[in-house]
């Protein structure tokens, strides 16, 4: 088999990032070992097969695809409690919302306060890659209950709640340099040095894997011979 046609043959194997770099590893392990002059095309596409059937690594590559659906059933079910998304609610839903939850961040604002509307955007980029968090907001005019309660005085202020009990807070921008011009991953970073989200990887990959996403393994031998 010609080098194209093996290239196209590896781009149609669907085993994901498990597979690609235990591939890459292999081939960084003969040109290590000095053999990849010495190898032709058709040895390689040989010795590439045999890894790819590896029971090992097909095990591996099972695991894999049955925790990222195991997590993504995990996502649909936070959604269908609220989370995912940046919501306001009222008064009488608060306690509700925030004892629903393992991990939840309310934002007690002002319709007319400009920092507010600041703290406002940033939350809301993070309530779409924190599934695991509840993000929600409150209008401080409207519920002087809970303002009371939790003794809100300066807005924002952003209330860090596990199963329904308040843990920690933000009062104003004073975590994040108390400057307006702060960072969406300033925030982020400050709100997992509190235990409340977690860092977070690019989710694209996964799934890309878990929706049968092809992954290029490339060769990485360099031929003496111009590519077409």
């Amino acid at each position: 088999m010609d080098p194209d046609a093996v290239k196209s043959t590896l781009q149609n194997l669907a085993f994901g990032n498990v597979m690609a770099a235990a591939a890459r590893n292999y081939q960084k392990e003969i040109l290590a070992e000095g053999k990849a002059p010495a190898t032709s095309s058709g040895d390689q596409e040989v010795d590439l097969d045999d890894l790819m059937d590896d029971p090992e690594l097909e095990k591996l590559h099972a695991d894999r695809i049955a925790a990222l659906k195991r997590e993504a059933e995990k996502r649909e079910a936070l959604k269908r409690q609220g989370h995912g998304e940046y919501r306001e609610i009222t008064e009488g839903d608060f306690l509700g919302e925030v004892t629903g939850s393992e991990k939840a961040i309310c934002h007690f604002y002002h319709r007319e306060f400009y920092r507010c509307k600041i703290m406002d955007k940033h939350l809301k980029t993070l309530a779409l890659k924190h599934v695991d968090t509840k993000f929600i907001k409150l209008d401080a005019e409207n519920a002087p209950f809970f303002v009371t309660k939790l003794g809100v005085k300066t807005l924002p202020c952003v209330i860090i709640f596990r199963k329904g009990v308040a843990v920690d807070r933000l009062i104003g921008f004073i975590d994040m340099g108390g400057k307006d011009d702060f960072s969406t991953r300033a925030l982020e970073v400050v709100l997992i040095k509190k235990g409340i989200i977690s860092e977070k990887k690019e989710e694209d990959e996964d799934d890309d894997y878990l929706e049968g996403g092809r992954r290029t393994v490339r060769s990485s031998v360099n031929h003496d011979s111009d590519s077409d």
